[in-house]
């Protein structure tokens, strides 16, 4: 089965709201085994929608409408669907009973037209909202229509969609994310180009923001026979490239490094100039880091760094804020003054400004300080103030997660 998304509504098109109604039904179709090629955004015109449409069924076997089924008279996506599948709107007295329970008893007279469905259709009942879903099939094409806001699609099409659609494929698909730190798109891709040229499983490389994951996707008849195709995979590119790789799935490089101090019941305090508190603020994020993360300070001037971290005054006046040495005695004063098990330093020139030619914006040190052994890491990054930034407590977090797995 092919799939196609068609998200209905002027408001997702000029960018008025950002449209994750695709993205949810995406990784939902994905994950049922149905191939996709295409979504399409099109506004509330009546003479597009139908174009739309129309080109949709051309390629597709089933598609997915969002939006266009309110009570206003721009919601057009029933009335575009039903004529072409050149079937009649017919009154369905109990979805007015339903929208008047839901609205406390009024019924004002503009949701009557919610109440019109296509003939044939099989109706999908909204237990949050006015706007009663659709599937219609016919001729070998299937037709989903779904509400718009994101609060009634979800529960519409996980509850009565889905359901339908499993009992339509043969397939299930699974995949797993690999995601690597310290290594480029490209030397990912060229280490791993033979496996990216596999049709299942599936190996694709995607660079987010200072990081690359991996995505090894299988379809099988069974979810035990895709892991196992997974698996397979997932142990090559391990063999290759496991020195980068610092979670799966979900495990963002903040969620590595807490659940590893919480297993190893290891405390950490940290001491931030450029980062201004981004550090503390991405462990700080993460459920339970209370039992690891005992305190934190941000020294932006050499005065709070040295009263508070115990930097001394001819440290920074013979190499700067932003040098080795100055991160090295950083990340020992806030180990020392927290009495943690690890402390850790960055001290660094974000930008736009302040830089020289010695030191170019985006210098960056980070220190860490562990079993009285310190360990300062040097870094020239790239791009804009926040993007050095979020580059900075990433590699702040590896350096914790690699000295203590050392």
């Amino acid at each position: 089965m092919k799939a196609e998304i068609i998200a209905v509504g002027t408001e997702i098109l000029v960018g008025d709201i950002v449209n994750t109604n695709a993205q949810f039904l995406s990784e939902r179709l994905f994950a049922l085994g149905i191939d996709m090629y295409y979504q399409t955004v099109v506004g509330d015109n009546p003479d597009r929608l139908k174009e739309a449409c129309r080109l949709a069924f051309s390629r597709a076997d089933l598609v997915i409408f969002s939006g266009g089924l309110g009570p206003t008279d721009d919601d057009l996506t029933k009335e575009t669907v039903a004529e072409y599948f050149d079937v009649p709107l017919l009154f369905h007295k109990e979805i007015v009973d339903e929208i008047k329970q839901y609205l406390n008893g009024r019924y004002p007279l503009s949701n009557e037209k919610q109440a019109y469905i296509p003939e044939g259709a099989a109706i999908l009942h909204n237990d949050h909202g006015t706007a009663p879903g659709v599937i219609l099939e016919k001729d070998g094409k299937i037709a989903v229509l779904l509400p718009g806001p994101p609060r009634e699609i979800v529960p519409m099409f996980i509850d009565k969609v889905e359901p339908y659609l499993k009992k339509k494929s043969d397939f299930v698909m699974e995949s797993k994310v690999l995601r690597l730190f310290g290594i480029g798109e490209a030397k990912v891709g060229e280490t791993v180009s033979d496996l990216m040229d596999g049709s299942n499983p599936t190996v694709a490389p995607y660079a987010k923001d200072s990081e690359v994951i991996l995505r090894i996707s299988a379809k099988a008849e069974s979810t035990a026979e895709a892991e196992t195709l997974i698996a397979e995979a997932q142990r090559d590119i391990e063999a290759r490239l496991g020195e980068y790789i610092y979670g799966y799935d979900d495990e963002t490089m903040a969620k590595t490094t807490v659940a590893l101090l919480i297993d190893k019941k290891l405390t950490v305090a940290c001491a931030e100039s450029c980062t201004a508190g981004r550090l503390t603020a991405a462990l700080g994020d993460v459920p339970g880091v209370s039992s690891v993360l005992s305190e934190s300070v941000v020294t932006y001037s050499n005065e709070a760094k040295m009263k508070y971290l115990g930097v001394s005054a001819e440290t920074l006046a013979k190499h700067g804020a932003v040098s080795a040495e100055t991160a090295e005695e950083m990340a020992r004063g806030i180990q020392k003054t927290a009495g943690s098990d690890i402390g850790i330093s960055v001290t660094g020139i974000a930008g736009p400004d302040g830089g020289t030619k010695e030191k170019p914006v985006g210098l960056v040190y980070v220190g860490v300080c562990y079993q009285d052994e310190v360990t300062v890491l040097k870094l020239q990054l790239h791009g804009n103030r926040d993007r050095v930034r979020h580059s900075a407590v990433m590699h702040g977090l590896n350096l914790i997660r690699k000295r203590v797995l050392a």
